[in-house]
Formats: structure tokens, C-alpha cells, sequence
């Protein structure tokens, strides 16, 4: 089943096209990583499928719905961890899971919270996580409302070498449960661990797309990383 359609998605800041005429379908179930440069689109991208901006062109159904007009409804089934993200420095963890549970109507939180290790942290105050901690909440919140898809922005982003593996094969069970990711990357080995497809981005359009294993024989590289270095253009600057 096809969770998400973009055709020919197009978004202008001003005079910068920062996303050009992007075309991607995701089935249910499955994990698509957006790989490319800074400035590559792809964070715009994803606020658009996730119905935190608004589009310029195109066509986009997120669960077949207007991400845009319909965001209300849509965002009771999606869960987003954003680049930036960012909680009141006051905040303690537990009333954290709390705030984004009664936005879901009472998401499990408590199970949540337990599953990524935070449990121990519920009286800490946001300020006082270290970034590794504030990066695997950001992760744990978006994954409140017990979604059906979730966008991940630099999933692993700050977390230690253990932290990174522990956060894949939870990632790995979710999506065995049926959840869809959509998950911003710049860590070819996460993209190759995790994902089904893998879209590379350069200036706002899809240069490349398919799986992490179809991409390297494509480039007859060894590793997803010189594929996407090479699909990129990024070895050549």
C-alpha cells in the first residue's frame, strides 16, 4: 500500500528553488533515507510531506491527505523529529512525554519513555541532557502517538557509537510492526543498515534513487558511500 505519493513537488524561498520537481512514492512499511549535501532540499522536503510548510507546486498525498490542508488530522497519525528541535531548557523529561501525549489524545508514553532508555531521566530538566540525551528524546517524542509514519531528521545525529546501533534495531522492530520512516541522513552506513530505498538529493532534484544495493552496482563501487559520492557529485568538488 502506498503511504506516500509526491509528484513533481517544487518549493521556492524567494528567487532559491530549494526543492525542484521532486517525484517519490513510500510503501507501507518501508524505510526511505533522503541522502545529499547541506542545502540539498532535503529537510524541505520533509516539512512538506510532513505538513509543516506549505508547497509551491506539485501534487502530495501523505495517508491520502493534503499534508497542507488537512495537517490537523494528518498530524494525529505522523510523528516528526526535526533537525532543530528544541524543548523550554525548564522542561523535565517526564513532563515532556506528558506534553506530547495529550497532543495525541493520551499516546503510551510511559512504554515509550522505557524503550529508549529515559525512564531514569523523567525528573531531569531539558537544559541539563547532554546532546546525545536531547537528540534520542527528540527521537522517543515523535514516536508518542504510536504514528503509522515518522520523519526523521539526522536520526543519530550526537549519539555515541552504541547509542546508534541500540537506535537501528529499534527502528528495525517498528518498521517489522508495520511503521513507515522517512529518514534524513548523512551516514551512508545508517542509510545501507536501515533503509529499503535510498533517494540522493543535489540542488533541489533526485539524482538517484533505489536500493542501497541497486545504487552501488549502478556506480560499480564498494560501499554506499562512494556510491553516493559519486551519484552526488560531492567527490568531485
Amino acid at each position: 500500500m502506498t503511504v506516500i505519493e509526491v509528484e513533481k513537488l517544487r518549493k521556492n524561498y524567494q528567487s532559491k528553488v530549494a526543492v525542484d520537481g521532486i517525484s517519490l512514492r513510500v510503501e507501507r512499511g518501508q524505510i526511505l533515507g533522503i541522502a545529499g549535501a547541506n542545502g540539498a532540499g532535503k529537510t524541505t522536503l520533509v516539512e512538506c510531506m510532513s505538513g509543516l510548510r506549505s508547497r509551491d507546486g506539485g501534487e502530495l498525498r501523505v495517508l491520502g491527505m493534503d499534508p497542507w490542508t488537512q495537517r490537523r488530522q494528518l498530524q494525529q497519525r505522523i510523528g516528526v523529529q526535526l533537525q532543530e528541535s528544541a524543548l523550554p531548557d525548564a522542561l523535565k523529561v517526564g513532563e515532556a512525554f506528558r506534553l506530547y501525549a495529550a497532543l495525541y489524545d493520551g499516546g503510551d508514553w510511559r512504554t515509550v519513555m522505557a524503550d529508549w532508555d529515559l525512564a531514569d531521566k523523567q525528573r531531569v530538566r531539558f537544559a541539563s541532557l547532554s546532546g546525545g540525551w536531547k537528540q534520542r528524546l527528540f527521537v522517543a517524542l515523535a514516536l508518542v502517538g504510536d504514528p503509522e509514519i515518522v520523519f526523521l531528521d539526522e536520526l543519530t545525529t550526537g549519539l555515541d557509537p552504541v547509542a546508534r546501533r541500540t537506535t537501528w534495531t529499534m527502528l528495525k522492530a517498528l518498521r517489522e510492526r508495520g511503521l513507515t520512516v522517512v529518514l534524513v541522513t548523512h551516514f551512508m552506513d545508517e542509510a545501507e543498515a536501515l533503509c529499503d530505498q535510498v533517494l540522493v538529493i543535489a540542488d533541489g532534484r533526485v539524482v538517484a534513487g533505489g536500493s542501497p544495493a541497486e545504487l552501488v552496482a549502478r556506480t560499480a563501487t564498494e560501499s554506499l558511500e562512494s556510491a553516493y559520492l559519486v551519484l552526488s557529485g560531492e567527490e568531485l568538488s
